[in-house]
């Protein structure tokens, strides 16, 4: 099929370079602009924009669709169908239409369950025991279009955001390839979305990240859980220097209990509102991830000590 890619973050490239292996003709690439990065703040371009100019496709990175002539070039490519995957623009409805088969989207959830921007963490941090993956047809809503294909995953305990969206976005390569497969055939179904059950998965606010010690065991697991490894939920600890941002990245559940936000032994276990976590991985400013033990030779911290 004559196929334009829109995608941007590296949750998109395994999806790219499937449908390049399943042999369709991908005449365009879409993606966000090169963005600043790394101290001397040079532009990088995106992971996708950098997969697309390896294979030689054009690459277009407008920096909105609000402009009738970047609508009118997008229409003028002649794409059977669009496939949208993480891109970070609103099409409007003349972008929508302009495929022959309009756009496919995947999106990582079971919808109607987390629409919106962060699915993946958000389903995490509510404690979520299962997700997936959906190919649905885009509409002017917010992830409401009718569904063709799913996938479903198990999220294991102590599982991180980012383990997950590495084993969703191959589940997703996957299924994208098989849906476009069916739609060539003329055999791809689209079936509409629950009015029950929809949840919203709003951005990831930094200020959002933070621990508090008083909540119960299990929401600090998986608030910790669902913000690795970005932005990385943290805590402040005092070891003599001051106080000090340290990253959790890896967390599961201890016995024991005290104070909120009291170290209860040698192991980084910390005393919650209700319940105790260990954190297994943490990270300080400017350092590399770190175990608990590495992690209290640098930083020594005795049973008893208050992390806030």
């Amino acid at each position: 099929m004559r196929v334009v890619f829109m995608g941007t973050p590296e949750f998109a490239r395994p999806v790219l370079a499937e449908i390049l292996s399943q042999g369709h003709e991908v005449v365009a690439v879409y993606t966000r602009p090169p963005a600043p990065a790394g101290r001397g703040m040079a532009l990088v371009p995106s992971p996708v924009h950098k997969l697309a100019e390896g294979f030689g496709i054009p690459v277009f990175t407008p920096r909105s669709f609000r402009d009738e002539e970047v609508i009118a070039t997008f229409a003028g490519l002649g794409a059977d169908v669009a496939v949208v995957v993480a891109y970070g623009l609103i099409l409007p409805k003349a972008a929508l239409e302009a495929p022959v088969e309009g756009c496919l989207n995947l999106h990582a959830s079971l919808l109607p369950r987390w629409r919106g921007a962060a699915p993946i963490q958000r389903a995490i941090m509510a404690g979520d025991t299962k997700t997936g993956v959906m190919v649905m047809r885009m509409e002017e809503g917010l992830d409401t279009g009718p569904v063709a294909l799913a996938d479903t995953v198990e999220i294991e305990p102590d599982m991180t955001a980012g383990e997950l969206h590495d084993r969703l976005s191959l589940l997703g390569a996957d299924l994208m390839a098989r849906a476009l497969g069916a739609l060539s055939r003329g055999t791809l179904t689209f079936t509409a979305q629950s009015e029950e059950g929809v949840t919203y998965a709003r951005k990831i606010d930094k200020a959002e990240a933070r621990i508090d010690w008083s909540r119960p065991a299990e929401e600090i697991h998986n608030h910790i859980c669902g913000l690795s490894p970005f932005p990385g939920a943290w805590f402040e600890a005092d070891w003599g220097q001051g106080p000090q941002r340290v990253k959790a990245l890896h967390a599961q559940f201890a016995e024991g209990y005290g104070v909120a936000g009291t170290l209860l032994d040698d192991e980084l276990t910390v005393a919650c509102g209700s319940g105790a976590i260990r954190l297994v991985q943490v990270q300080r400013a400017g350092k590399t991830p770190m175990g608990a033990a590495e992690f209290l030779k640098g930083a020594p911290l005795a049973q008893g000590k208050r992390l806030a």
